[in-house]
């Protein structure tokens, strides 16, 4: 319990530390995320926040769990360093969705074939128990790839993506720590203790995001424990087990991961690729409609958290009964905000800068008449 608690304060206290330096070392160095028209954000910031989640969470994790009687951890954290340098390079010179998924690839055969993280069973989904090596390995590389992906793509407004990782990342803790597998408590809880620091620098109005960096970061420790809670919250070997331990996982993560499904279905049925940029994710819905970034946050999480609580209140349900129950659930509440009244906004281009008359960057801000009286001053 104390190596959880240190291991909490070691990783908020260095993300906590380190997140101003790295804002005003981007100011200095013009490291920036420019607004354009598909971006929800109006002015620059920097999308370097990874860096400092990052640091918190490998310093968490190396001074307090004990590798000699957890190898597969050194492994976890070498699929974490692959994805680290893959979003800071995206972060900072763009790199494109191929070479982006061959790093993830990677990074979950590190954590497959190396630390044995794998999908061996459905556990009684659609009546499937054990299954084959060949089919069990492709769903197991299929379910890393699109978790990683997932809270990536839900990284689009303020405050939101750090919120379902740190709730995912709480309630698989307490788990770990009460059926006494402290090395993925620590796991856990140190990128927790990360995100806890790194979300009071943004939330609306976010003076950092935490870019790919971060949240390919938060992808890959999420899938990570999911697989391994499943696992192991099916046996009667641990001290609580969970009945339709399946069923309560795809809820814990179900806002990112069935909002990246249903994204990714629509690119394909439009022939595009999915990893190709658009505004219809579940957030972009909500912004249409005028709620803050704050409000959709509050809003997505609450949502989460009660499908979360209302699966594992019904754990002795059957998984496929339980999982078909929170797609209806999740695709009743996309209708719901599909065809709730948008609000209508109009913006302009404001110039933040100008150099000999040349626009340096510029500004997205609503159309308003004080907008319009400024711009013509």
């Amino acid at each position: 319990m104390f190596d959880v608690l240190l291991s909490v304060i070691i990783s908020f206290t260095i993300t906590f530390l380190a997140i101003p330096v790295i804002i005003n070392m981007a100011e200095m160095k013009k490291l920036f995320d420019v607004p354009d028209e598909r971006k929800v954000h109006r002015i620059p910031i920097t999308p370097l926040g990874g860096l400092g989640i990052f640091g918190g969470f490998v310093f968490g994790c190396l001074l307090n769990i004990h590798f000699g009687g957890s190898g597969e951890f050194q492994y976890f954290i070498a699929a974490a360093l692959i994805i680290f340098f893959l979003g800071l390079k995206d972060d900072i010179l763009v790199i494109s969705p191929v070479k982006k998924f061959i790093g993830q690839v990677l990074a979950a055969f590190m954590i497959i074939y190396y630390g044995g993280i794998q999908i061996r069973s459905m556990h009684g989904f659609l009546g499937i128990y054990q299954l084959p090596e060949m089919f069990s390995l492709l769903l197991t590389y299929f379910a890393v790839i699109v978790i990683i992906n997932s809270f990536n793509l839900i990284d689009g407004i303020d405050g939101l993506a750090g919120s379902l990782g740190m709730m995912a990342l709480t309630l698989f803790g307490i788990y770990f720590l009460y059926v006494n597998m402290l090395p993925y408590a620590i796991l856990a809880f140190s990128l927790a203790g990360s995100l806890l620091a790194f979300l009071i620098f943004n939330f609306q109005p976010a003076k950092i995001f935490m870019g790919d960096t971060g949240s390919l970061l938060i992808g890959l420790i999420n899938a990570i424990l999911v697989i391994k809670f499943i696992n192991v919250a099916n046996t009667s070997e641990v001290s609580f087990p969970i009945e339709s331990a399946p069923a309560v996982g795809f809820a814990l993560l179900m806002i990112p991961l069935l909002d990246t499904l249903r994204v990714f279905a629509i690119r394909i049925f439009h022939r595009r690729s999915p990893f190709s940029p658009d505004r219809n994710h579940i957030h972009h819905l909500l912004l249409d409609r005028g709620f803050s970034h704050r409000q959709i946050t509050f809003i997505l999480l609450g949502i989460n958290l009660a499908v979360v609580g209302i699966t594992f209140a019904l754990r002795s349900v059957n998984c496929t009964i339980l999982i078909l129950s929170i797609l209806v659930i999740f695709f009743s509440i996309i209708s719901a905000f599909t065809y709730m009244r948008a609000k209508s906004k109009l913006v302009i281009a404001k110039p933040l800068a100008e150099n000999g008359g040349e626009i340096k960057t510029s500004k997205l801000v609503p159309f308003a008449k004080d907008s319009v009286l400024e711009q013509k001053n």
